[in-house]
């Protein structure tokens, strides 16, 4: 793989004064995350949360935090958002009496650690704390926590919607939509019948023979400076993906044993195990169709003692999820590489 900025130049699409990128039809990508950082800044900013209600006043003030990365990558004409962020809000509750006098007041923070397009159809884990932690305070967190938190998800949602739609690229987008091509004549071709029924046929072939149409198999060979068995454990025991990828993991070490990992955005099960050698398990994100299964085929090959080979086949990974969003296959190979691999190599030390 060539590195950054030493790709061969005839893949390059550049900004030419004797062409242009009609309708996007290559590769452009936008970065976002400024225009992500202003979206919620808009949303949030003095958000009511609790205006009055048993006394208790609360509202989120600005947002304290916004980094990760945010981009929109347009490909044929198609969307491809992209966004991993980590989130702060600050928030202030006041408590007030009978007579309107004010008891106490409070601040504290909303945490989202992981907004995700690999989650975009789940809600993202929200924490709130308070400074203050006396009796009131914890009312009002409560409060925060009961009131505030459908607030919240129902705003990243606009967010996650607006990122479908191209995010800052949408209004460029719609002006660079290109007219479909005038017909040259009116007069229209008389087809056989005999014509017509051959095309049928071919058609109809056509669509037998592409059953696997619609989905793409990512392969990927990643080297490791340890031994094979220590990579097959650290894949196939919960706490140390817990322990990389910071988030929830469950994984059964027999065939067959269900698996749930990346806070259960992934499900599966165990398929063939041998160890030191071989993985292969059933994955699905929750965020595809109904019924979709993919299949994770992991090879281990040591080279020579310390040196370790790992081959990767991740097949029957579909183009779309359930919404329409033609992100999966960039995603998932970006997790492999990213939240797995690279992760792996620098939580443990393991590279190369």
């Amino acid at each position: 793989m060539a590195k950054f900025g030493e790709g061969d130049k005839r893949w390059i699409v550049e900004d030419r004064p004797d062409g242009t990128n009609v309708h996007n039809w290559h590769w452009a990508e936008t970065n976002c995350l400024e225009w992500s950082r202003n979206f919620f800044t808009n949303q949030f900013s003095n958000a009511v949360i609790l205006s009055g209600e048993s006394n208790l006043f609360v509202k989120i003030n600005k947002v304290e935090k916004l980094e990760g990365e945010a981009y929109v990558n347009v490909r044929k004409g198609k969307i491809i958002p992209g966004y991993e962020l980590n989130v702060s809000l600050s928030w202030e509750g006041e408590a007030k009496d009978s007579e309107g006098k004010t008891v106490l007041k409070v601040e504290g923070l909303v945490d989202m650690p992981y907004i995700s397009d690999e989650n975009a159809d789940e809600d993202p884990e929200i924490r709130v704390s308070v400074k203050d932690e006396g009796a009131i305070g914890k009312t009002l967190k409560e409060a925060m926590v009961k009131k505030g938190k459908g607030v919240v998800q129902e705003k990243v949602r606009v967010y996650v919607e607006a990122m479908a739609k191209g995010g800052p690229c949408r209004d460029e987008l719609e002006t660079k939509k290109v007219a479909p091509p005038k017909s040259k004549s009116s007069a229209v071709p008389v087809v056989s019948a005999a014509a017509a029924e051959t095309k049928a046929v071919v058609k109809e072939e056509k669509k037998k023979v592409k059953v696997k149409e619609g989905f793409k198999t990512i392969t990927m060979t990643e080297k490791f400076s340890c031994r094979a068995k220590d990579l097959y454990e650290i894949l196939m025991d919960e706490n140390r993906w817990k322990g990389f990828t910071q988030s929830n993991a469950k994984i059964s070490k027999v065939v067959n044993g269900e698996i749930s990992v990346f806070d259960g955005s992934v499900t599966g099960k165990n398929v063939e195990l041998e160890e030191g050698k071989l993985i292969v398990q059933k994955w699905r994100f929750g965020s595809w169709p109904d019924g979709l299964d993919s299949t994770v085929k992991i090879t281990f090959e040591e080279l020579e003692p310390g040196v370790t080979i790992v081959n990767l086949t991740h097949s029957d990974v579909p183009e779309e999820d359930r919404y329409g969003n033609a992100t999966v296959v960039e995603n998932t190979e970006r997790g492999w590489r990213d939240l797995i691999f690279h992760r792996i190599r620098a939580v443990f030390g393991f590279g190369m």
